[in-house]
């Protein structure tokens, strides 16, 4: 070959090269790796972090362990959505009576809009004003998010796959007036009229006869709006992790005794506050605060079995948008003096990260016509459970659940219904393709499957239906597939450990 075709050859690979790396770069990506996060390694010994961008080694947002007023918590997120502009989007929800705004942190790989098959978890503290604990480490969770993606694998799996949402103050109004040091009672629990937020939303039990408030009315949009899978309610004055429900039927007999109130997805709520409560460093132990008290099994409880309360948030969550939300006490005293901020952390760390990775169990999938076209608001519910679900706009829909063998039942306008049975096993969730026909058709189109594919910005691809070898009520048995993925399901997602 001659010279000058070598010259040539060279030249173009070499520009090909620059070209990548210089794509890459921009993207905020190694260049040229092989990385894949959709199946995210652990760390072992030895092994280096990957390096991180140099804008991110040049300025570093910092943030003391100490409280943050509306003012400085302003600068530290805008400061934070500048900085890691690849990673979040800062956005306000509404106001509050005061005209504070309300906060909302996206820290995901795609902060900006909705990816398809990613989905929307959220955290939301400081709901009464005085309980300041969880806003400071809502602040200081947002910031090890974005520092850690590059060499903390967990935590870029998250941000790879999932959308959180992180309110740090739904009562900064509250917040303002309330003193630190102060364990109990103290200004700040209420809004600046004098409402208690967690008694202000709609009830499914009893008529809930408030006044709505502008923190209410703009967190009830916000759910409207965003299809969230998973949340944390982040409270201060005891260390419990409760779940739903809060209220119940028995009305003549609450003030008297305390009883559960269960939900059709007792089991999950259950196993998303022993998530919580078994990852923390004490509240495990179920230690109550008040002398005397019962403890709490496992550092968890129902919420109307503690004492049951009217318009509370986590039962709006879960009844009105099939939103699984508990609530988290974190701290016995409400407003702890600043130097215990870093023993709530270390306690709380590994907690929270664990309790967004819940989102990504269960079953997931998208329902469309037979045409492929996405079916907006088709209603869903897992037979036996009473509570429903529906889907995106783009026809998505997720449900958490514990292993075992299901039945979803699936309803939308001009469509007939369907009833679907798949499995659900450990880790990684069931993908569930629901094609539904017309009142005029007859056929069945049903793809279950684990997920063991990258979820990567993109939509997910149905799969070519398999022949499966036998049925269940004529349908391709899910439990086939299941058995022919384990191997390579069982270390998709990683654990701690």
């Amino acid at each position: 070959m001659k010279t000058g075709t070598w010259y040539v050859c060279g030249f173009v690979v070499a520009f090909i090269y620059f070209y990548v790396y210089a794509v890459n770069y921009v993207r905020g990506e190694p260049a040229l790796s092989g990385y894949n996060p959709g199946v995210p390694p652990w760390p072992t010994s030895g092994q280096e972090p990957r390096a991180q961008s140099r804008i991110q080694q040049a300025i570093h947002p910092k943030l003391s362990w100490q409280y943050h007023n509306y003012t400085s918590m302003t600068t530290f997120l805008r400061h934070v959505s500048t900085i890691y502009s690849n990673l979040t989007a800062l956005y306000s929800i509404g106001q509050s009576v005061q005209g504070r705004e309300l906060w909302v942190m996206v820290v995901s790989r795609s902060p900006y809009e909705h990816m398809i098959g990613k989905p929307n978890v959220k955290y939301v503290a400081n709901m009464h004003g005085n309980e300041a604990v969880g806003r400071e480490l809502m602040l200081h969770f947002i910031l090890d998010l974005v520092q850690n993606y590059e060499t903390d694998y967990y935590v870029r799996w998250l941000l790879d796959n999932t959308r959180i949402h992180i309110m740090p103050s739904m009562n900064p109004d509250g917040f303002e007036v309330a003193s630190e040091g102060t364990c109990q009672g103290g200004q700040g629990r209420y809004n600046s009229r004098g409402f208690d937020l967690n008694r202000n939303f709609p009830d499914y039990f009893k008529q809930n006869n408030k006044r709505s408030q502008p923190e209410t009315e703009a967190v009830k949009e916000w759910i409207g709006k965003i299809q969230f899978v998973l949340s944390g309610n982040i409270h201060g004055g005891a260390m419990v992790a409760s779940y739903p429900f809060d209220n119940t039927p028995n009305s003549i007999f609450s003030s008297v005794v305390s009883a559960p109130s269960l939900t059709p997805d007792d089991d999950v709520f259950k196993h998303l506050a022993a998530t919580y409560s078994l990852n923390h460093g004490r509240m495990y132990l179920g230690e109550p605060c008040k002398v005397g008290a019962p403890k709490f099994e496992n550092g968890t409880t129902n919420g109307a079995a503690w004492y049951p309360l009217t318009g509370a948030m986590q039962d709006y969550n879960y009844i009105w948008h099939g939103c699984m939300e508990i609530t988290l006490e974190l701290s016995c005293c409400k407003y702890p003096p600043a130097a215990e901020l870093t023993k709530f952390w270390e306690d709380n760390r590994i907690s929270l990260l664990q309790f967004v990775g819940e989102a990504h169990k269960g079953v997931k999938g998208f329902v469309k016509d037979d045409s492929g076209i996405s079916i907006e608001g088709a209603s869903m519910k897992v037979k036996g459970r009473d509570v429903g679900f529906q889907t995106t706009k783009e026809g998505e829909f997720w449900r958490i659940l514990l292993p075992g063998i299901y039945t979803m039942e699936v309803f939308a306008e001009g469509f007939q219904p369907r009833e679907v049975q798949f499995a659900v096993i450990e880790q990684n969730p069931t993908l569930l393709n629901i094609t539904l026909y017309g009142d005029n058709t007859n056929r069945v189109d049903l793809q279950v499957q684990p997920s063991n594919i990258d979820e990567e910005e993109q939509p997910l691809e149905e799969e070519e239906e398999e022949d499966q070898g036998s049925t269940i009520f004529g349908l391709p048995n899910p439990l086939t597939s299941i058995q022919n993925s384990m191997r390579s399901i069982l270390n998709k997602i990683p654990v701690f450990g």
